[in-house]
């Protein structure tokens, strides 16, 4: 049996990264359906249509900045061959997609969050925050079992101090910082490798 009702007379995934887009550019709340409709090029019943509802489509418009953005970061933390490269891989990755031109600065997850938003959204940005985090200190506690790190390697502290390097590269980018201004920041956070893994 066909589909029934009208077929859409729109790209699904061609809709959905114009939405990433606005999404990146203004904030969740910062993006109004019609920002949307603009941006999307369709009728807002068509959005809800096909998206159900602005908070499933910001979601969806997240995934997809995360397959774009976030796996790169993550794959080369997971991929270098030792921790130092793996974390320095992430981070100069990340500087990659915060300081290209052609997009909106900054990283979609850090810069959605600096309007009020709502409570469901909030936690959803925040899991995906700290999921990065989360494989930072997995990767370094996989470099203290190999012998990379030194068993008394601060691991969590360590995780979270990248982290925030990371996401403060964000901010840093969205205020107007340059690819080489990146690169510098990228430089004085990993002068501190050594103190914090405890290498002497």
């Amino acid at each position: 049996m066909g589909e029934r009702g009208r077929p859409r007379g729109f790209d699904r995934d061609a809709v959905l990264r114009q939405a990433m887009v606005a999404f990146w550019r203004n904030g969740y709340e910062g993006t109004s359906m019609t920002d949307l409709t603009a941006a999307m090029g369709i009728a807002s019943p068509s959005i809800y249509a096909c998206f159900g509802s602005k908070e499933q489509l910001f979601r969806e418009a997240v995934q997809l900045y995360d397959s774009i953005a976030g796996n790169p970061a993550r794959l080369a933390l997971e991929h270098a061959p030792g921790a130092r490269e793996a974390v320095h891989g992430m981070l100069s990755t990340s500087a990659d997609f915060y300081a290209d031109p052609t997009t909106p600065p900054g990283c979609m997850v850090v810069m959605a969050a600096r309007t009020a938003i709502s409570q469901d959204v909030q936690v959803y940005l925040a899991d995906l925050r700290h999921g990065m985090q989360a494989a930072i200190a997995a990767r370094l506690r996989r470099a203290v079992s190999e012998g990379d790190l030194p068993g008394e390697a601060t691991v969590d502290t360590m995780a979270a101090f990248y982290t925030t390097v990371q996401q403060g590269m964000s901010i840093q980018a969205h205020d107007g910082a340059t690819r080489a201004d990146l690169d510098a920041i990228v430089a004085a956070a990993m002068a501190a490798w050594e103190p914090l893994a405890g290498i002497r």
